[in-house]
Order: structure tokens, then C-alpha cells, then sequence
């Protein structure tokens, strides 16, 4: 019953004894990926000074930031935000708004295969 549900909980031993887990090792991987400075993404100049006159610095940074933030960057476009969702990528990151596990090098593979339909294709008719 409930009751003895109740019970069994109440007589758990809160504390638990026995091994302490420490960080694992991909914690402290993510957090030496996100204190990696910007210049080692290899990113392109125009990306990279668009970040640092923003005061974006770290990895962690950048990824704090959503697409849109981005976007509000004086001549940070599509192309930029591509490069970086790519760069991150990468690294096993995102950006704020990304979904989990997107590939953004995927996507564009699985766009540009589409674009190839309309190689052969003629307007025939004239206005």
C-alpha cells in the first residue's frame, strides 16, 4: 500500500556512503572547451574581429549566445553563423538556440543535394 511505500522511503538513508564521484572527465573537457580563447577556432577575420568588437572572447561566450544575437552583430551574417555552428560543431558544442545534435555540415550537404533537381529544368513557356 501507500502507506508502506511511505514508510520504506522514510527508513532510506539520505546520506549515501560509499564512493565520491569526482568530475568526469568529459566535464572537464567541456570546461577546458569552453575557456578556449576565439583565436583558435581558426576562424575567418571578418568573423573573428565582428566577435572581439562585441567583447565575445571565450568559447563559453559564444556559446551563451543565440542565433539572433549573433545576427544583431554589425556585419556578422548567414555565412558567419554558419562558419561558427560549424566550428562548434566540431567541439561538440552549439549555439544557445541550436538544437541537440544538429550538424550543420549535414544539413548544408542534405540542402545542396536538392539544388541540383533543377539543373536540367527549362521555362518553356514566355511571357
Amino acid at each position: 500500500t501507500l502507506v508502506e511505500l511511505f514508510g520504506l522511503a522514510r527508513e532510506l538513508n539520505i546520506d549515501a556512503e560509499g564512493i565520491d564521484m569526482g568530475p568526469s572527465p568529459t566535464d572537464a573537457a567541456l570546461a577546458a572547451d569552453l575557456v578556449l580563447p576565439i583565436e583558435d577556432l581558426d576562424l575567418t577575420v571578418r568573423s573573428y574581429n565582428c566577435l572581439k568588437r562585441e567583447g565575445v572572447h571565450s568559447v563559453g561566450e559564444l556559446v551563451a549566445r543565440s542565433e539572433a544575437d549573433l545576427l544583431d552583430i554589425r556585419n556578422f551574417g548567414a555565412k558567419s553563423i554558419d562558419e561558427v555552428k560549424a566550428k562548434l560543431a566540431g567541439m561538440g558544442l552549439g549555439l544557445k538556440d541550436s538544437p541537440p545534435g544538429f550538424d550543420p555540415t549535414a544539413a548544408a550537404d542534405a540542402f545542396g543535394a536538392d539544388d541540383d533537381g533543377d539543373a536540367g529544368f527549362v521555362e518553356t513557356e514566355q511571357y
